[in-house]
């Protein structure tokens, strides 16, 4: 190993990290700096600080960075609509490019030598953040623990962290790992790697059991503006009070669990079972107030470019030059995505029941199925005839 003496940490206080501020000092002899992303973890927070002094970090830094993260990440993702793979909403993915942005420039202020994270060598994590790493600071050390140590699994960390008088959360009978942060909550592992076993109920923390939520709709008004979400039920909030108020409509309403199997960028498939209560309904609205604005061409293109979009995200090339290409791209499509959706959230079902803008491209008085005096029906017959010509000499051809 080579010499290092003091080295920033991406810590969350779970199994792994902690597990591995003890590892680092025994192996490295080195000091750490444990810095903590507040991105919405909530409760998770509570006593973190100590737990890290207690665990040998010389310095804790715990930094909200809520609002960068739903103006800066989240908003553009989505004004993109990026989802992977037709369910995963990305949340866990968009986080990581902030974390590790935020902890390079930690490891800058404070002169340390390396950074280090806790994901695995199996997983998306350590891709994401080694990237954006690289991208920010090309020459800076990265120590990643789960590729040196000889430690293979969660039951063997565990057992670390009870010879060194380690606190842990995760336990031999609940196994499964969790990230959480504004925009949702990732269950993966453990139990879970059966992808024929249902969840357990008691695993779901952002969302109430659909059967059990309320027996009566709940509607709920989302104004967006050049493809923006800005107000709920015509209250204008900030964007990370906008997303915590449509997290709880849409939590206890059931709104927003997917359980997929995914392919991960390393080359294995991996169950993931998510909570994303506010971004799914988000995605929701944005759509509908697109349908009502945006150009067909426009729509069509911009989604054609989604799936790419999304695999950046998934990837870990958030700070890549194809990433930033398209987002001025998406950008510009956004601009006049403005208006207002209505959506019913019941039993975990999230439906657009209504939507409206000054800046609407429906226009009734074409679309009717009733009598108008803007449309000639006779011109549909050589619209028609002009689309069928290659079909027709396709067919005459063959028939000869």
């Amino acid at each position: 190993m080579s010499k290092v003496k003091k080295v920033v940490l991406a810590y969350s206080g779970g199994l792994d990290t902690s597990v591995i501020i003890k590892w680092l000092i025994e192996n490295y002899r080195c000091e750490v700096i444990a810095f903590v992303a507040d991105l919405g973890q909530g409760k998770e927070l509570r006593n973190l600080r100590k737990k890290a002094r207690d665990t040998g970090a010389s310095k804790v830094y715990i930094d909200d960075l809520k609002g960068e993260f739903v103006r800066d990440f989240i908003f553009p993702m989505l004004r993109a609509g990026a989802v992977y793979e037709g369910g995963y909403l990305l949340g866990t993915s968009i986080g990581r490019p902030l974390i590790a942005k935020r902890q390079v420039e930690i490891a800058k202020r404070e002169r340390a030598d390396a950074v280090c994270h806790g994901a695995t060598g199996k997983g998306n994590d350590q891709v994401r953040v080694e990237l954006t790493y690289y991208a920010l600071n090309p020459h800076i050390k990265v120590i990643a623990p789960w590729r040196e140590w000889s430690m293979r699994s969660r039951e063997d960390l565990i057992a670390y962290a009870r010879g060194h008088g380690i606190p842990v959360t995760a336990t031999r009978e609940k196994p499964y790992s969790t990230d959480r942060n504004l925009l949702h909550i990732s269950f993966e592992g453990g139990i879970l790697e059966d992808p024929w076993m249902e969840p357990p109920e008691d695993m779901f923390t952002m969302t109430q059991q659909p059967e059990k939520a309320p027996d009566r709709p709940t509607y709920v008004e989302i104004d967006i503006k050049d493809g923006n979400p800005i107000a709920v039920d015509g209250r204008r909030l900030s964007p990370t009070k906008l997303l915590e108020r449509l997290n709880r409509l849409g939590g206890k309403n059931g709104i927003g669990r997917v359980d997929i199997v995914e392919n991960r960028f390393v080359g294995m498939k991996s169950r993931g079972v998510y909570e994303t209560p506010g971004g799914t309904i988000l995605h929701e609205a944005r759509r509908a107030v697109e349908s009502i604005t945006m150009d067909r061409e426009v729509m069509h293109l911009r989604d054609s470019l989604m799936q790419r979009y999304a695999e950046l995200v998934y990837y870990g090339y958030w700070y890549s030059p194809e990433r930033e290409a398209l987002q001025k791209l998406i950008d510009e499509t956004a601009i006049g995505v403005t208006g207002t959706a209505r959506l019913k959230l019941y039993k975990g079902k999230c439906q657009i029941v209504g939507r409206r803008s000054k800046k609407s491209l429906y226009h009734p008085d074409y679309a009717t199925f009733e009598e108008d005096t803007v449309f000639d029906q006779k011109d549909a017959e050589g619209f028609i005839r002009l689309n069928a010509l290659r079909l027709k000499l396709k067919s005459m051809i063959k028939s000869k």
